[in-house]
């Protein structure tokens, strides 16, 4: 097995059957209540908590347990326009009606057009809206992107209490879900800002944040190789002049709710259809995730269909990760896979 170095830490590069392995194994860990939630124990989702948690099976499966415990309580599914549209009305976050060039849903953040104070709608409305975001991911994605705008930000926008209760709910119930956050024009006084931040951030996530300066011709050309100007927002030096509209936002996210609906009463959630469109992508053994400069590579994962076989083969054959580690754990023929090319 190799290993290399990346954000900080070490990650171990595993062969595609390790990979499947470490997948069993957490959801062996979860027990019988991952058939009752086959959304956020599918094959997909549990990779992301590997991912987050550098695949450690252990650290993951606690993960993805704290994760299953928090939407049952919490039940963010079920939460509809009507009950957040107040903290909508200024679009201090809402979802653009277009991609990146990579195809990823984008989410718009502008934290200086705040318009309530309560903590608990705040944190409510951003869960809605990753949901919804979540909900119109499209097949080939699993990420997205946060355009963070910094009009009328100020020393006064800031609420440690509020910024570290958003981190530990992105970072602890969706992990991996951010390909790149765009920090888009900060004034100099958000730097100390950032220095107090980052200890509440995970290095990856660390990372994956940008900042980007309309009168930096470097900065314009990140915006120009991520986004289709036409589209994008005169506000983020894109050619698109209208602005926010709450009233076709808030139809947009009604109509949404429907699709919501309809998903529960199918017996789904969005996240299950996400993650069967991520699947039906992976069948062609392709997806896109971000670099560290914010641009798309391929990758490859496992197919659901591969670990259907893994189910197969080791049903009530205990697994142990460090034989995997080892090199020790030897699978049947039919369900060795060929490394990626």
């Amino acid at each position: 097995m190799s290993f290399k170095k990346r954000e900080g830490t070490i990650e171990k590069a595993l062969t595609q059957e390790e990979q499947l392995l470490k997948i069993y194994e957490v959801r062996h860990m979860i027990g019988p209540i991952a058939d009752k939630l086959p959304a956020i124990c599918s094959e997909e989702s549990i990779a992301r908590y590997l991912r987050a948690r550098n695949w450690n099976t252990k650290k993951a499966g606690k993960m993805l347990k704290e994760t299953i415990k928090w939407r049952m309580e919490y039940k963010p599914e079920k939460i509809r326009w009507e009950n957040i549209a107040p903290e909508g009305e200024t679009g201090k976050i809402y979802r653009a009606n277009y991609f990146d060039k990579c195809g990823r849903t984008v989410l718009i953040m502008r934290p200086g057009f705040q318009n309530t104070s309560a903590v608990n709608g705040q944190i409510m409305y951003l869960v809605y809206c990753m949901e919804n975001a979540i909900l119109n991911l499209n097949s080939d994605q699993e990420q997205m992107v946060w355009l963070i705008d910094f009009q009328r930000w100020s020393s006064s926008s800031i609420s440690l209490k509020v910024t570290r209760e958003t981190a530990r709910v992105l970072q602890n119930h969706y992990p991996e879900r951010l390909g790149l956050g765009i920090l888009y024009n900060p004034p100099k006084i958000f730097e100390s800002f950032w220095t107090m931040v980052k200890p509440f951030l995970e290095p990856k996530t660390y990372k994956k944040m940008k900042f980007v300066y309309s009168d930096n011709p470097q900065s314009q050309k990140t915006m120009e190789d991520l986004f289709h100007m036409d589209k994008l927002e005169s506000a983020f030096g894109g050619k698109n002049s209208c602005g926010f509209d709450y009233q076709a936002f808030a139809q947009r996210m009604r109509e949404d709710d429907k699709k919501m609906s309809s998903f529960i009463d199918s017996g789904c959630s969005p996240s299950v259809i996400s993650e069967l469109q991520q699947s039906d992508a992976l069948a062609s053994d392709h997806c896109s995730e971000v670099s560290d400069e914010g641009g798309c590579s391929s990758c490859d994962e496992a197919a659901s269909s591969n670990l259907d076989i893994v189910d197969e083969k080791i049903q009530g054959q205990p697994i142990d990760s460090k034989d995997v580690a080892n090199g020790n754990t030897t699978l049947p023929k039919e369900m060795q896979m060929s490394e990626p090319a």
